[in-house]
């Protein structure tokens, strides 16, 4: 029998569910009394939370028992998790996280929820574009002063929208900027790779070719996991290369940005505006420049958290599920590959 730990918040209406795939053949091991408090709806970690004694050795009794994790347990519950040989992630970018955790180095499968939040993303990249160039501050300041001027703002349609990344972040930013008649161009790593959505990219052009891209961008789109091959990949050389007042979202990870370089090109107008979901340390410290600048949009990396998130990430995992019970691994979706980290 499959015993599955749910080692994460998850609402009770999504464990039945899971139960529901072979009420025979999996037992889910769920104990809501003995996870964190959660913050908001969809929230992974919880709040700050201390087990009693007995709740600890409750918890670890069934840790020990557990074959699948639903999310990735801590560190002192993989060490006497012997028998896990599969962990569900709720996050796409689990890379780094399994690397510090050792499971790069174990025989166990990992999946992630890659395909879950491109849609919140997408749109959390247009609500900053639209905001932006069709000037909601600017409107936002003239109600607040009662004055009726009328102005020229810009537009969305005809700007280039340069993504470093084409995976499932790129496609669901691309699919809208499609829908607004913009220019979408792809950076990766492997341009060749054939991608079902690749009709999306009016062209995808190789990392190498990224300064070149950059020259082109009106808005500049990260979308890449944090990887040896991405760290600060946008250094001031990177900024440097932008069209001048360009917009710079981040959906990927902070570390893949030169952050103090990030801030000089937006003290000097090089960027005009920028979002970003992720920073380089999180939460992000409290003296960081970034909170104060006028043209900075800070999210605290919940762009991706819609309340429907859990139940997609469950739609998923049943999927893996019933291919894991069925002995089809390669029927599974969104196999962690440790060696690229994604």
């Amino acid at each position: 029998m499959e015993r599955i730990l749910i080692s994460s918040p998850l609402e009770a209406e999504h464990v039945e569910r899971i139960r529901a795939v072979d009420p025979a053949g999996i037992e889910v091991l769920y104990a809501p009394d003995l996870l964190p408090p959660t913050r908001y709806r969809g929230d992974h970690k919880g709040a700050p939370f201390t087990r009693s004694d007995a709740q600890r050795q409750r918890w670890q009794a069934m840790a020990r028992d557990a074959t699948i994790s639903w999310d990735i347990p801590s560190a002192e519950d993989l060490a006497v998790m012997d028998r896990l040989r599969w962990i569900q992630g709720t996050s796409t970018g689990i890379g780094q996280h399994a690397k510090r955790l050792g499971l790069d180095a174990r025989d166990i499968l990992m999946t992630t929820a890659r395909g879950v939040h491109a849609r919140p993303l997408a749109e959390f990249v247009f609500m900053a574009l639209l905001a932006h160039w069709r000037g909601l501050a600017h409107l936002q300041a003239e109600q607040r002063a009662h004055r009726w001027e009328r102005y020229c703002t810009d537009e969305v349609a005809g700007k280039t929208l340069v993504i470093l990344g084409a995976g499932d972040l790129a496609r669901g930013a691309a699919k809208v900027a499609k829908a607004f008649e913009m220019t979408v161009v792809a950076v990766t790593r492997d341009p060749s790779k054939s991608r079902a959505h690749g009709h999306l990219f009016d062209e995808v052009v190789p990392t190498a070719a990224l300064h070149a891209a950059l020259a082109r961008a009106d808005a500049l789109l990260l979308t890449v996991p944090h990887t040896p091959e991405t760290e600060r990949i946008i250094d001031a050389k990177a900024l440097a290369a932008l069209r001048p007042g360009a917009v710079f979202i981040n959906i990927g990870r902070g570390q893949i940005v030169d952050e103090p370089a990030l801030i000089e090109a937006l003290r000097s107008g090089r960027i005009g505006f920028a979002a970003l979901d992720v920073t380089e340390v999180e939460p992000l410290p409290v003296d960081s420049p970034l909170w104060n600048l006028p043209n900075v949009l800070i999210s605290p990396h919940s762009a991706s958290t819609p309340p429907s998130e859990n139940a997609r990430i469950t739609d998923l995992f049943i999927h893996n599920l019933r291919c894991w019970l069925a002995g089809d691994r390669a029927g599974m979706k969104n196999l962690l590959d440790k060696q690229l980290m994604y």
